[in-house]
């Protein structure tokens, strides 16, 4: 099997095919959070081994139990030259969900910020990247079910979602009308590495 090897595309064509943990504040004068659809996910996309490095058309051949597969790195990856027989590659994919209840009222006033990093290696150091994405919606509460443990709550599309909430305790507070802040965060990271000894 043939593949480009470039770290954007392994990453976006993993993430479309698919811990920096976000973290809920408690206490007093602080959001409350509620502990719902909280998760927290890593999940190991791809680990190899390489076979063989071909610096003419930079070619890198990667083995691991499924097989063999080769990858043609572009340009863009500047430290080809650190990668040698017997590094190992490593494609990861994080995901992280918390939602933290705001306790005032909602002015009607949803929001949605996203940002994005990445970070590469360094000069004289094997080929990685790292992208990563942070979405943080402000919600209003729009039912609240505490028999059946639920909270719909609606976003800046105006589309409304349902989610479970583990601790049934924290509902007790739990209003329709208020807010609530949901972050998502997710990276893909993909490296080569040399091999433990």
């Amino acid at each position: 099997m043939n593949i480009k090897f470039t770290p954007i595309n392994l990453l976006l064509a993993a993430l479309l095919a698919s811990s920096s943990i976000a973290i809920a504040q408690t206490g007093t004068n602080k959001p409350v959070v509620i502990d719902a659809a909280v998760t927290d996910n890593r999940y190991q996309l791809y680990e190899g081994e390489v076979v063989k490095v071909d610096k003419k058309s930079r070619t890198i051949t990667f083995k691991n139990k499924e097989g063999t597969s080769k990858f043609v790195a572009g340009p863009e990856i500047t430290n080809f030259d650190q990668i040698k027989k017997g590094d190992r590659v490593n494609v990861s994919y994080e995901l992280a969900v918390a939602i933290e209840l705001i306790k005032t009222k909602s002015d009607g006033i949803r929001s949605k910020v996203e940002t994005n990093t990445v970070s590469k290696s360094k000069a004289n150091e094997k080929p990685s990247e790292k992208i990563t994405n942070t979405t943080t919606i402000i919600a209003d509460i729009v039912d609240v079910n505490r028999e059946k443990k639920l909270v719909s709550v609606k976003g800046p599309s105006g589309k409304i979602t349902t989610v479970t909430v583990k601790n049934p305790a924290l509902l007790a507070d739990v209003n329709v009308g208020e807010q609530v802040k949901v972050i998502y965060y997710d990276a893909m990271a993909a490296s080569i590495t040399a091999p433990k000894k």
